[in-house]
């Protein structure tokens, strides 16, 4: 009789612990992924885009495909822009001072939505202003997915290749280096 009461004892202790385990689980006091993605307390658009480059891919120049996990280890600006968006144009000039002043650790990339714009001009345009960039083509409608107001549209991506902020305009240029400036002051180790 004993050994029949130890062994419901023990399963009644068993279910017990499956039910403990499955109702903690349930209502989210298990520390689940999210803590981890979301490093710099995003809203939901900020989630949904991190989401969107995380697994994007852009084209170069040269038609080589480039994506994020390229830049790892650097602080990153995933700077959407067109040749005729003169805001667009106001944040390169800030962006290349940083590039001169950050260059190991600080990587623009400057994707042209192609939406006015073709390859051939892209091309021109980086020719004409050699600014230290990485000029990119969004082929892959990346833009579409991810701007939801106008151009200039910013991300800023961590070491890690988490999203620290986004930022639509330009505060002219030298309030985009002052922005961005801190943001690599804060970030990089």
């Amino acid at each position: 009789m004993t050994s029949k009461l130890t062994h419901i004892g023990l399963v009644g202790v068993a279910i017990l612990l499956v039910a403990l385990t499955f109702i903690n689980c349930s209502n989210g006091s298990y520390e689940s992924n999210e803590s981890s993605i979301n490093r710099y307390n995003l809203n939901e658009d900020q989630l949904r885009i991190q989401g969107v480059l995380q697994r994007a891919s852009f084209k170069d120049l040269d038609g080589n495909t480039v994506q994020i996990t390229d830049y790892a280890g650097k602080i990153m600006l995933i700077d959407f822009w067109e040749t005729w968006c003169s805001p667009c144009l106001m944040v390169f000039p800030a962006m290349d001072s940083l590039r001169a002043e950050y260059s190991d650790q600080f990587e623009v990339l400057a994707v042209n939505t192609i939406l006015a714009d073709n390859p051939k001009q892209v091309a021109e345009f980086a020719n004409e202003n050699p600014y230290d960039f990485n000029w990119l083509v969004d082929a892959n409608g990346v833009g579409e997915q991810v701007i939801s107001m106008g151009i200039p549209f910013k991300v800023f991506i961590d070491t890690a290749g988490y999203v620290i902020t986004t930022e639509l305009g330009s505060r002219g240029t030298q309030g985009d280096y002052e922005k961005t400036k801190a943001i690599l002051d804060k970030f990089l180790p």
